[in-house]
């Protein structure tokens, strides 16, 4: 079964009111586990970034200004979701958001019945307690310390855990890496990416398997394939922590 975890960050509350996408993230599950697949653009908005955006995302005018426009990137996202359910923390604000953008560029809305909400689910499962996306990954000890800021790919990335919980239970080690870099950019979905394959392999392989693993990369894929990067990352970061 495959699923599209759905994030956005916009300029503002209201597209009725002017503002607009600058963000938009999904991140691939298939039968819930997440899988290497991810779509991640910024979006330039064409319009001023009001100061309580800012400071939810950390988007400026300067940042978005070089980036593609809606338009550009839109039939690349709408191949990437296909016709999958797509997982939203409050589906009704992202989706207002994507079907203004699409009917302004003359694409077809996307139906509320497609959206799982997670937030409809939440206050199903705790009825009268907080259940934002910070407060569920308090309540299920999801570590949001990878993130200083919003963001629409690192918070599909949570809200994937999260999900996981709502419907039973999380996979075993799945969880995001420390190293997942706090600024913008698109090395984010470089840095998850591979640290979610690399811990799927956990429980699944033996030391021997593993090692067969390292020595494949080692001579077959080289020093700049993306295991071989997020090796040496990691290395650095252990070595930074060491006392």
């Amino acid at each position: 079964m495959r699923e599209i975890v759905l994030d956005t960050e916009t300029t503002g509350l209201d597209p009725t009111d002017g503002h607009r996408i600058v963000e938009i993230g999904c991140l691939e599950l298939i039968n819930h586990v997440p899988t290497d697949k991810v779509f991640h653009s910024y979006v330039n908005p064409l319009r001023s970034m009001p100061e309580g955006a800012f400071a939810v995302h950390g988007l400026s005018e300067e940042f978005l200004g070089d980036k593609p426009l809606f338009a550009d990137v839109c039939d690349e996202f709408i191949a990437f979701i296909a016709g999958s359910p797509l997982v939203i923390h409050n589906a009704r604000f992202d989706l207002k958001f994507l079907n203004a953008e699409l009917e302004r560029f003359g694409g077809t809305p996307l139906p509320a019945d497609r959206a799982i909400d997670t937030l409809e689910m939440a206050r199903k499962k705790y009825p009268g307690s907080p259940n934002s996306l910070d407060a569920l990954c308090r309540r299920f000890g999801v570590d949001t310390s990878v993130r200083a800021k919003h963001g629409a790919l690192v918070d599909s990335y949570l809200l994937a855990e999260v999900y996981l919980e709502l419907i039973g239970g999380r996979q075993p080690d799945f969880d995001l890496s420390p190293a997942f870099q706090e600024s913008p950019g698109p090395e984010q979905a470089l840095s998850v990416q591979a640290t979610t394959r690399q811990r799927a392999l956990g429980p699944l392989i033996t030391q021997e398997e593993r090692r067969e693993h390292e020595n494949f990369i080692a001579t077959k894929l080289g020093s700049e394939a993306l295991w071989s990067r997020l090796g040496r990352m990691k290395g650095r970061l252990i070595k930074a922590s060491t006392p």
